[in-house]
């Protein structure tokens, strides 16, 4: 493995630092965004400058407009979009559109991908992808998928609830994932102004940074075609980790370079802030919380780059990608903690940046799989000698 970028990635990562600097960055300030996510006029704007800037939806495949990157790519541009909590809203690479706009190149029909994934990589459109569902439903645990879908001759009926679905307000569509009668699940596309899908609420998180926020969805005898069907009929756990396994890894790349701004902000204060006689970070206390910091974003870093190096290979990459999950999560949000601690009160409040990216990477701990449950994954198949 080389380490070492080319030409090409030096030139795309100084382009995206650029645009993320000059363009996004002062955009943090805008009034339009809400506790549930930026508004859509704001996005809109943000996506139009991406799109003049030519680093709109760079992961998608040349045929929709992108730029075709590969994982090792898309590790370097993703981590200079998390550098600001706008960085991915404006290049179209947030969650959840970025896993399914990656699912839909790979599954969905040619009649699909003009329908929904087209607008979508053209940043048109959201999405969002309607899984996890409140107790006794599916969570960590796919297997307890309670939403249903049963046949009724050429359409499927669909009845059930879903909950924390991200970006579910004002999404265009939504991918269904529901239990068959046989016991096997399957995933739909379904357009989100039917009278069959009611977003019965909005819910209040620690994070803002998603466009749409995270809403409950009711599904009431939602009919949808059988052409409407995403891949194949009773696959749909499959394709639950041809999406889950790349998502899990880009939103370590993005989280990686939020932490890395958290840890520049920090690094600024102490070398500026004098107390007791000297500057912040000449107190061994504060000076070796930053040393950690830089050695932390050094491992997650490495441990991104492997990852998305095994998916370059054509490797499925579950576990390498829950392993780095752990490391990103984990690793992130001990960096950002010291961040709020060398920066005092200012990190605690909204003075710096660091405050809301506290809040908002708090919950990547849980997002696409609770550290524990990779853990119990990675320890099962360590028993089980499928791993070493």
């Amino acid at each position: 493995m080389d380490f070492s970028l080319t030409p090409a990635q030096q030139a795309l990562q100084q382009r995206t630092r650029e645009f993320i600097a000059q363009r996004v960055i002062p955009c943090e300030r805008d009034p339009r965004q809400t506790p549930h996510g930026p508004t859509e006029e704001l996005r809109q704007e943000l996506v139009a400058m991406a799109r003049e800037a030519g680093l709109l939806t760079p992961h998608a495949s040349p045929e929709f407009g992108g730029l075709g990157l590969s994982h090792i790519d898309k590790a370097i541009v993703f981590e200079e979009a998390g550098y600001s909590p706008l960085g991915p809203v404006a290049l179209n690479i947030h969650a959840p559109d970025e896993g399914n706009i990656h699912l839909m190149e790979i599954v969905a029909t040619a009649a699909q991908k003009e329908r929904w994934l087209r607008p979508l990589t053209q940043g048109r459109t959201r999405s969002c992808f309607a899984m996890t569902e409140p107790a006794p439903g599916a969570g960590s645990d796919p297997s307890m998928l309670k939403t249903t879908a049963v046949r009724d001759g050429g359409h499927y009926l669909i009845n059930g609830t879903k909950w924390l679905i991200t970006g579910a307000e004002g999404a265009r569509f939504v991918i269904i994932m529901a239990r068959m009668e046989d016991g096997t699940a399957t995933m739909f596309l379904a357009d989100m102004d039917q009278p069959g899908i009611r977003l019965e609420r909005l819910m209040d998180s620690l994070d803002s940074c998603f466009t749409g926020g995270h809403g409950v969805l009711h599904f009431e005898n939602l009919r949808v075609p059988a052409a409407d069907v995403l891949g194949e009929v009773g696959k749909g756990f499959r394709y639950a980790q041809v999406r889950l396994a790349p998502a899990r890894l880009t939103h370590c790349m993005r989280w990686l370079g939020a932490a890395r701004r958290a840890h520049d902000t920090a690094l600024a204060y102490a070398r500026e802030r004098q107390a007791f006689g000297k500057r912040l970070g000449e107190h061994e206390g504060v000076g070796f919380m930053l040393a950690d910091n830089a050695m932390e974003l050094h491992n997650t870093r490495l441990a991104i780059w492997h990852c998305a190096w095994v998916l370059d290979q054509g490797h499925s990459g579950n576990r390498e990608s829950s392993m780095t999950k752990v490391i990103s999560s984990e690793a992130a949000w001990r960096i950002v903690d010291r961040c709020v601690q060398i920066l005092g009160g200012r990190g605690v409040t909204g003075e710096a940046i660091v405050e809301r990216i506290f809040r908002d990477l708090r919950a990547f701990r849980i997002y696409d799989g609770p550290s524990e449950v990779h853990r119990w994954s990675l320890a099962g198949k360590l028993l089980d000698g499928k791993i070493s």
